[in-house]
């Protein structure tokens, strides 16, 4: 059974919590503006274009994308981007020195579940269409931390570079905290990477089916 199955949280309120986070993405655009803070406008202005995806791809591409996967992406950017912004007058964000100190594990948890959701679908779409591949669990089980572990380090990577960039360019975009920070980062990823790893089957079925068919009708040029 699903999580938001055992809460009773139906599709209408799931819905609801994801306009809701869209409008508040909206209002953080504007605070960043107002504040003339180049991180705010930056983060909340991608973090609203991703909670679109998911009707870009069940409109152009048939990938079911129910409320449940809708409002699980738009969160993952939505917490992001609340923790560049931090409490309304406060002058510290939920990130780094003076923040929430897990605030930054928890996001890149649930970002790192997201990669992992895309994997997963990936690689049992591909088992299910091929006959002659066979993907035994453990091997999944195994390639979704490696593939998660491999984005997190390109990801930190890119943080690096555009950290350097905020430098010579000013603002900030994306910060750093240390060496410790990079590895708590990675750590966290692995968690969600094992999250979608061992709970994926319950929720990315639908988006598996979807993506095994693309594949079907692309091999027979339909």
């Amino acid at each position: 059974m699903r999580l938001r199955d055992r809460l009773g949280i139906s599709k209408r309120r799931q819905r609801q919590a994801t306009r809701a986070m869209q409008l508040s993405l909206v209002g953080f655009v504007f605070v960043g503006l107002y504040e003339t803070n180049p991180g705010i406008v930056v983060n909340s202005a991608l973090g609203l274009l991703i909670t679109y995806v998911p009707a870009l791809l069940e409109r152009d591409y048939d990938i079911p994308m129910d409320a449940g996967l809708t409002l699980w992406i738009t969160s993952a950017v939505f917490l992001h981007a609340l923790g560049t912004v931090g409490l309304p007058g406060s002058e510290t964000t939920f990130y780094g020195p003076g923040g929430i100190p897990w605030w930054d594990h928890l996001t890149h948890a649930l970002s790192s579940s997201l990669v992992a959701a895309t994997g997963y679908a990936t690689v049992r779409a591909l088992d299910e269409h091929h006959d002659d591949i066979v993907l035994p669990p453990k091997f999944v089980f195994v390639f979704l931390l490696s593939f998660v572990m491999a984005f997190g380090v390109f990801w930190e990577v890119i943080e690096f570079a555009v950290m350097h960039l905020d430098a010579v360019f000013g603002g900030s975009v994306l910060t750093i905290y240390g060496i410790g920070d990079t590895v708590l980062d990675l750590v966290f990823n692995t968690i969600g990477g094992v999250l979608v790893a061992i709970w994926g089957t319950a929720y990315l079925t639908d988006v598996s089916a979807a993506v095994r068919e693309r594949i079907a009708n692309r091999a027979t040029g339909k």
